[in-house]
Parts: structure tokens; C-alpha cells; sequence
């Protein structure tokens, strides 16, 4: 029997509309396999398990990273704590690995896509990937995670990011331009508030 908050999750992906095959793809896996999961989100009870991510978005673009260990440009994201919620895993990834502090959208979380592929140690991810709204400043990794970290322009963002990716920014893209009147004013804020003088 699988929980009230995971069938929400689990309706929530099935009403996403794919971007390409990859994405079709995934969200048939997705629903087929995680009903079966012991416990969905934990890595050591399954090598294959949900783990979020986060697409950060500001007047400048959108924020990648270079991954320490693939060498590629992707979103911050990682695996979900014990007793913690998707959306929130994705808030906490995108700080621990850029240094920012981003929110969700006034509406609340926003499942923009999703992704299945292959993780470290033989693990299979379902990447559930976010939409939060970050200040225009400069990243400040820890020393510990990859100081690669760039605000891209939507429109070089996909020529930058693994190929796989391309799909999903375009669409990104266009989420931000709808919401950009009231999406810029937050992330104005929050910019103004993350330069002053603490």
C-alpha cells in the first residue's frame, strides 16, 4: 500500500506532458515502478529510488553546474532525506551545492519534468525536477562541491547543458516567460536582499 502524499506525487507525474520520447519514457517507468518500491526515496533500500532536483531560475537565466564526478552540466539536485519531502529536497540541494537560497514559486512547488537514468554504484534515479526562483547573484559553492557554477542565458543554456537536458530548458524557458511579471519582482527582492550588508 503505497501513501496518500506518493499517490499525489505519482498523479502529479502522470499529468505532466512529456517534452520528447525520453521524458514519455520516463513517466511510464516511473509509474510502473515506484508503486513496487519498498521505500521510494531511500537509496540504501533499493538501488532504484526518486531523487530531486532543482531547475534555478532568476532575471539572469538558469543556474547549472558542472558535475564533480560526469563532468557535465546539469541542475543541483541529489538524493531525498530520510522523512523528507521532494520539493523540499530539491530547496536544500540547491543551496548545499551553490551556495544560494531559492523558494518555490507562489503557487507552490512546480514539477517542471521528469528523468530516469543511470546513478553512481549501479542505482537507477528518478529525477523529479523543480522550478525555484533564486536572487541574480553570484553562486558560492562550498569548497567541498564543484566550483563550476554558472547563471546561463535561457537561450545558451541548452548548447552548454548535457544534451538531454536541451528539452527541458526550452520549456523552462517558456514557464519563465509566462510568469516573468510577477516571477521577476520576487526574484528582484530576493536579489536586493541577498547583497545587502547583513
Amino acid at each position: 500500500m503505497i501513501s496518500s502524499s506518493l499517490n499525489d506525487l505519482l498523479s502529479e507525474i502522470q499529468d505532466l506532458d512529456p517534452v520528447d520520447d525520453r521524458e514519455a519514457n520516463s513517466i511510464a517507468t516511473i509509474l510502473e515502478t515506484t508503486p513496487d518500491l519498498e521505500d521510494p526515496f531511500d537509496e540504501h533500500s533499493n538501488p532504484t529510488h526518486l531523487t530531486a532536483s532543482a531547475f534555478m531560475i532568476s532575471t539572469g537565466g538558469v543556474l547549472l553546474h558542472r558535475h564533480r564526478t560526469l563532468g557535465i552540466w546539469v541542475q543541483p539536485g541529489g538524493h531525498v532525506d530520510l522523512g523528507e519531502r521532494a520539493p523540499d529536497a530539491a530547496v536544500r540541494e540547491a543551496h548545499e551545492e551553490t551556495g544560494l537560497t531559492a523558494v518555490h514559486p507562489p503557487g507552490g512547488p512546480m514539477l517542471l519534468h521528469v528523468d530516469v537514468h543511470p546513478g553512481p554504484r549501479g542505482h537507477t534515479h528518478f529525477d523529479l525536477r523543480y522550478v525555484l526562483l533564486a536572487p541574480a547573484v553570484a553562486p558560492s559553492p562550498p569548497a567541498e562541491e564543484s566550483q563550476d557554477v554558472l547563471w546561463l542565458p535561457f537561450v545558451d543554456a541548452p548548447a552548454k547543458a548535457e544534451p538531454a537536458l536541451g528539452p527541458a530548458l526550452r520549456r523552462l524557458e517558456g514557464v519563465w516567460r509566462r510568469n516573468e511579471t510577477e516571477w521577476r519582482a520576487i526574484v528582484e527582492e530576493m536579489t536586493e536582499h541577498a547583497r545587502s550588508p547583513r
